[in-house]
């Protein structure tokens, strides 16, 4: 590549631009991985394809119930849950 080529792109400016795509790429690389690996209606291997259809609701459970989601199960769904009570009530303050 021409130098022009690298101080055209690697230039403070787009730092921004690269660290969000890397995190969408990463994003999309960890979802990628997550299924091929413990979906349970993934099958990779050719004896597990053989298998037909799987009546196997445990692993299905298992897939779905991962830990961010028990995680935030019993959350209220805020992002600053203090400063929301400071303003709405006032009976606290």
């Amino acid at each position: 590549m021409a130098p022009s080529t690298f101080s055209r792109w690697l230039r403070p400016e787009v730092y921004p631009l690269f660290a969000a795509t890397g995190v969408a790429v990463g994003i999309c690389a960890y979802q990628l991985i997550r299924n091929i690996t413990t979906n349970p209606e993934v099958r990779v291997s050719k004896e597990k394809r053989a298998a037909g259809i799987l009546e196997n609701f445990d692993e299905g459970q298992k897939y779905s119930e991962n830990f961010l989601r028990k995680f935030v199960r019993n959350k209220k769904p805020e992002i600053m849950p203090s400063i929301n009570n400071f303003f709405t009530d006032p009976q606290n303050n």
